[in-house]
């Protein structure tokens, strides 16, 4: 770099020629265009600019081909379906007839808002259009940048996102989704001093976004990501394109919005004072159905942000019916994670309908929507997944009386395995006793008390029970055929003393026949 003593600090054009002279000095790779191995790449990489073919983008989805795809796996929320199926189709269709150059100039975005409590589906409603259409599809909380008060960098974090999602294609990361929850948690509120400057700037931020501009494809806070910018630069001679439009990307955000429909009742019995209505009658949810600009704007958020949201959907809170048709009917419902679960340990579960609906009705009490079936599901099955995978047991059945006290009815279950397990065990052994017959011709009868015995060692040792048969009694067809040839005995009893210590007795027992049959040659 220059010697020279600098005044003050460098402007960036300054700043990028000491940089690229630094380069220069110190990476022969990064040559100025002109030498043999900066040409190569430069050329290279010019070709492929020349070669990359005009971005494509294909839709002929209707409506109700997207609700439809909805219904496997969204349950109730049909006005929401509805509208939301609407918004997509004409969203996407837009775009590609402005990729085909057919763009319709008086268009307007119909960025979405979703409004309704915690785990009725707006997120996986979201997600499960993405996957649809087969766009990018990023999801941000709007709660991290209400903290700082400042979300310039970081929203476009996520539109930045969008472009590793899309694995690098910026074309394709033009038409995706992003999706930002708790929007409702930077509405400003009114002060006694004014508004939430905080909260203004927010949504100011994300207004710029969600109507049409550049972000650079790297954050200037990016210092690697300048770098490498800087040494495309001095490859290629020329600085490439490195930007993302956001005109086509579709923007969703969502929120529960407690209040809001405080907000709505208040203006509506406004409207209808001096006349004989009353709204005493209407229900929270239906109330949010008649939300509208004012409504917001009286929430909090600024005329122009909300006017950028001109679609809205609101999403209805739960019953115990729809989360147990959720159960039922969904593809995505959270019973088949739990089949899959079981069924890697080989254990068929199978879901009964009273056990279904109990469980629909305990995830209804926990008011958190759908995620509620999670928690049941993760309360009466966690001590299930525990214990089944080291036993036999290959089936079982979720019934109501296991989601009310799945602690007694594992118990009854693992009692049950128990007592089954321990008749097979009992099997294993009468089958030992019977290749041992066949294999030398002599009999050993096990009392119940040394049967008892084994399988209690297979239990302390770890082993299975004809292993510990087998251990147990691996030389015993010696020691009997020489008792046998002595004293023409071939049955031979074994009880809980054997099964403790068979060599011991097994030697007791030789000696003893070698004793019988000199007794019987002086006689």
């Amino acid at each position: 770099m220059s010697n020279r003593v600098l005044s003050g600090p460098p402007s960036p054009e300054e700043f990028q020629r000491q940089m690229a002279e630094f380069m220069k000095q110190h990476f022969r790779a990064l040559e100025p265009k002109g030498s043999a191995s900066a040409d190569g790449v430069g050329a290279a990489e010019e070709r492929s600019e020349e070669n990359r073919s005009e971005p494509r983008f294909e839709f002929d989805k209707t409506p109700k081909d997207v609700k439809r795809y909805l219904d496997r796996y969204v349950i109730k929320q049909e006005q929401a379906k509805k509208v939301l199926s609407v918004a997509l189709c004409d969203h996407y269709h837009h775009v590609r007839q402005a990729v085909q150059s057919k763009e319709q100039s008086n268009y307007a975005k119909q960025n979405i808002i979703l409004i309704g409590p915690t785990g009725v589906g707006k997120t996986y409603l979201v997600r499960c259009i993405a996957e649809l259409i087969g766009v990018p599809f990023v999801k941000g909380d709007a709660t991290k940048f209400s903290e700082t008060g400042y979300v310039g960098g970081d929203v476009e974090d996520m539109v930045r996102e969008l472009v590793r999602r899309a694995d690098g294609n910026v074309e394709k990361a033009q038409f995706g989704i992003i999706y930002i929850d708790e929007i409702d948690k930077i509405a400003s509120a009114r002060q006694e001093s004014g508004r939430d400057v905080s909260g203004r700037g927010v949504q100011t931020n994300l207004l710029k976004l969600m109507e049409e501009t550049d972000v650079p494809v790297r954050s200037p806070q990016d210092i690697a990501g300048q770098m490498q910018a800087l040494m495309e630069v001095q490859q290629r001679g020329k600085k490439s394109s490195n930007v993302i439009n956001t005109k086509h990307i579709l923007f969703i955000v969502s929120g529960a919005f407690d209040g809001l429909e405080n907000v709505v009742r208040r203006r509506i019995r406004e409207a209808t004072i001096g006349f004989a209505v009353s709204n005493q009658s209407i229900k929270d949810d239906s109330l949010l159905d008649q939300v509208s600009s004012r409504d917001f704007i009286a929430f909090g958020f600024e005329p122009e942000f909300i006017g950028r949201l001109p679609v809205r959907v609101v999403c209805h809170q739960l019953d115990s019916d729809d989360l147990c048709l959720i159960l039922k009917n969904s593809e995505g419902s959270i019973i088949r994670q739990y089949e899959e679960s079981f069924s890697a340990y080989g254990i068929d579960v199978q879901f009964a309908d009273d056990g279904m609906k109990r469980i629909a009705e305990l995830a209804a009490e926990e008011r958190t929507g759908a995620r509620g079936l999670m928690t049941v599901c993760e309360k009466t099955f966690r001590d299930f997944k525990f214990e089944l995978p080291s036993t036999i047991i290959k089936q079982f059945s979720v019934t109501r009386e296991v989601v009310d006290d799945p602690e007694l009815s594992l118990k009854r279950l693992l009692q049950e395995n128990a007592q089954s397990e321990s008749k097979m065990d009992r099997q294993i052994v009468y089958q030992f006793s019977a290749q041992f017959l066949e294999l030398h011709g002599l009999k050993i009868r096990f009392t119940d008390d040394a049967v008892d015995g084994l399988i209690a060692k297979a239990r302390t040792t770890g082993k299975p029970v004809q292993d510990c048969c087998e251990d147990s009694f691996k030389d015993f067809q010696f020691g009997l055929k020489l008792i046998a040839q002595n004293t023409k005995q071939t049955e031979f009893v074994v009880d809980w003393k054997v099964v403790e210590a068979p060599d011991k007795v097994l030697s007791e027992w030789v000696v003893a026949s070698y004793r019988g049959c000199k007794a019987e040659e002086g006689k």
